[in-house]
């Protein structure tokens, strides 16, 4: 990736059509809006569906800034100078630059890590697959506004040695939390591996001790990457335990049988009673998440059970609901 220039022409990234929400919507429309579209183009259901997996990466940056309060705040600012430069007709392209050191100098300039533009894919160590690759618009808007000018102008792949140790943000996927992941950190022309352990959470801080660089007390600082695990249209996680959705028809909840259950290592099969209602919810016993501590202690899988109503019927089987319908 080449060095971005806050001047250049860009295209502005309208958030809230991507993920088709108004201006207005409140938190819970957004991640209503953002489990349905991920749902439908999550990379597991198209495979090697390049186009799919674009859109997946393009509803995961709109979701990452219209989920959080800040950086919402922020693109509502740039959206709306980015409105009146466009009413005004005002020659040339839109100023990213200038638009971007007013910001930073409101918030007294920045602060913490600045991050060299040409190598923030190196220093988030790629993220890769689906979850990674923010595009020029974000990386610039947010990820470049990260420090003041001068720190923008640091030499590629250098930290300014301000505090005693350095954080990033780094997101990783639900399949990644449950089994692990590692991501690449760049420090002072090293490439450090780091290890995310199964059962991290949002929030989680991931510490590599004494890899950054040597502070004025004479001692390396520690390195941490804070983990956001990013919604799984799947599951929905609480603590270690998830709770999935699974659908069986109407002659399985009636007369009993079984039902596949998707689980993060593998579909199982799920005894279903007689007699079962809609919504009735099964525990899988240790089938959710791995404890922070003690990987090898999991969390519960609870089931919600859908029963699938049929639509059309054919002759036999209107003819079948009848008869049962004479015996009640």
């Amino acid at each position: 990736m080449g060095a971005l220039e806050y001047n250049q022409p860009m295209e502005y990234k309208d958030y809230y059509k991507v993920l088709g929400v108004e201006r207005s919507a409140t938190e819970g429309d957004v991640n209503k809006a953002f489990r349905k579209l991920a749902k439908q183009y999550h990379p597991d259901h198209n495979q090697g569906n390049k186009q799919a997996e674009e859109k997946f990466k393009e509803i995961n940056e709109a979701y990452q800034v219209l989920s959080d309060k800040t950086q919402r705040a922020r693109y509502d600012q740039l959206g709306e100078s980015y409105s009146n430069w466009q009413q005004r007709g005002a020659p040339g392209n839109f100023n990213w630059k200038d638009w971007a050191a007013a910001q930073a100098q409101g918030q007294g300039g920045g602060g913490g890590v600045h991050f060299d533009m040409n190598n923030l894919d190196d220093l988030l160590g790629g993220l890769g697959g689906s979850g990674g690759g923010f595009s020029d618009f974000f990386q610039t808007i947010f990820a470049g506004m990260q420090g003041n000018t001068a720190a923008r102008q640091q030499t590629a792949r250098r930290v300014q040695p301000k505090a005693a140790s350095y954080q990033q943000d780094v997101q990783i996927t639900l399949d990644e939390a449950f089994h692990g992941a590692e991501r690449t950190v760049m420090m002072n022309e090293r490439r450090l591996q780091m290890k995310i352990p199964a059962g991290a959470k949002t929030g989680t801080k991931v510490r590599m001790s004494g890899a950054g660089p040597v502070g004025a007390n004479g001692k390396p600082a520690d390195i941490y990457l804070l983990i956001e695990v990013l919604p799984d249209p799947r599951f929905e996680r609480k603590e270690d335990d998830l709770y999935a959705d699974t659908s069986i028809d109407v002659l399985t909840a009636v007369l009993g049988g079984k039902a596949r259950v998707v689980t993060l290592d593998g579909t199982v099969m799920l005894t279903i009673p007689a007699g079962t209602q809609p919504g009735q919810t099964f525990r899988l016993t240790g089938r959710g998440m791995p404890r922070l501590r003690t990987p090898a202690t999991r969390g519960d899988l609870y089931a919600c059970v859908k029963v699938q109503i049929p639509r059309n019927l054919s002759a036999e089987q209107r003819q079948f609901f009848e008869e049962l319908a004479k015996l009640r």
